[in-house]
């Protein structure tokens, strides 16, 4: 590879993988000085230098000027006390400074340095360019593996970057593939993972088919980019009406919370600040045409549509739909602690099967709800017939 290859070879990642230049000339530099150290035997005192304009690439042997004398104060290691090395000085590190020794490999004298360069000082460097005949064959394959890992890298971080703000959102997919415990959603740059325990109960899921998934964590881990996705979470229903309600989507609606209990019942409260807009009846539309689309997405999961109201005791009643004639007490605003009374013919809409109705209610309205029919209200002393 000659320095016109490899700079066009560095073009063209620039331009297909977006990845910036000079990530990738550090990288070669720094891969090129370890693969010039371990091929030609030499030590530290080297670095590699690419031209970012022509993409020549040169090897640079540097020695340090000393003062020689410094040597002369440590002739006899055996003499060293180290352990009182540094002892007065306050601002010494905990390990103690090494005594200075010469090595004419790395090292220079100043008098030796200054017949090279006469104002030379101690501690500056004079470097000598020392680039192998055939180092391209060394750089051609270094170049290879550094370029590999640099686009894995950089598309790595570019998915990341790209995803991070979407944690919580909605995304398309396409079905890819499938295990014992998750399937592989192609979301365009990365897979997601959609765990089998996050598809709605019931639901069947066909290889190469388009599925809505509601995107829950969005990690950069040592095996790249994680996407955990899922269908079961409230996030999802919510997204979906978004997606489905042009006023919520702008604002004229608000979602107010969202319980779910996925593939049996869903409860969202939504309200407007403008009393012009029903905001119930804008999400069902027309005959139920936008409520429907939801309906299909949740593969008939029942969905009730509560207004939420200020009045917490109102609140609480329209939660627990679809019962009626509920009395409602709050009996601990602080506590946020319901009471509600209901007939025998609507006890059982109230509690729901297995009591899935009142707890979604609870999770809704964020109170915790005790349902009690007269009888049983009556056994705690309340009696709201008065007889």
């Amino acid at each position: 590879m000659n320095s016109k290859e490899f700079k066009k070879a560095v073009d063209l990642l620039v331009k297909e993988k977006g990845i910036d230049p000079e990530v990738i000339y550090e990288a070669m530099e720094l891969a090129l000085t370890s693969a010039y150290k371990k091929n030609y035997n030499s030590l530290s005192n080297v670095r590699v230098d690419i031209n970012r304009d022509t993409g020549d690439i040169k090897v640079y042997s540097f020695k340090t000027v000393v003062d020689r004398a410094e040597e002369d104060k440590y002739k006899n290691f055996a003499d060293i006390d180290f352990s009182t090395i540094n002892e007065d000085d306050e601002e010494a590190e905990d390990e103690p400074v090494l005594p200075f020794v010469y090595d004419e490999k790395i090292h220079l004298t100043l008098e030796e340095a200054q017949k090279i360069v006469p104002d030379i000082k101690i501690g500056e460097t004079i470097e000598e360019e020392v680039t192998p005949k055939d180092f391209g064959r060394v750089a051609a394959s270094t170049a290879k593996q550094v370029v590999v890992q640099k686009i894995r890298e950089a598309e790595r971080n570019v998915i990341i970057e790209e995803f991070a703000d979407k944690q919580d959102e909605l995304a398309t997919g396409i079905v890819e593939m499938e295990d014992e415990r998750n399937y592989y959603i192609n979301l365009g740059r990365t897979q997601g993972i959609l765990s089998k325990s996050e598809i709605i109960p019931g639901e069947q899921i066909k290889m190469g088919s388009s599925i809505k998934v509601y995107i829950t964590k969005v990690e950069n881990n040592s095996k790249g980019p994680l996407i955990l996705l899922s269908r079961t979470h409230y996030g999802f229903v919510k997204r979906l009406f978004e997606l489905e309600i042009p006023e919520i989507n702008e604002g004229i609606i608000l979602v107010y919370s969202v319980a779910r209990d996925a593939g049996n019942r869903t409860k969202i409260a939504v309200y407007s600040e403008d009393p012009n807009v029903d905001p119930v009846g804008s999400c069902i539309g027309e005959r139920g045409t936008r409520i429907a689309n939801i309906l299909n997405e949740l593969g008939g999961e029942k969905v009730d549509i509560i207004p939420y109201d200020k009045d917490a005791t109102k609140f609480v009643e329209n939660a627990l739909s679809p019962a009626k004639n509920l009395h409602v007490f709050i009996t601990n605003e602080e506590k946020k602690e319901a009471y509600v009374i209901v007939d025998d013919e609507n006890l059982s809409l109230a509690i729901g099967k297995k009591g899935l109705n009142v707890r979604l209610a609870a999770r809704l309205t964020h109170y915790k709800i005790d349902v009690k029919s007269y009888d049983q209200a009556r056994a705690d002393g309340i009696n709201i017939l008065g007889d």
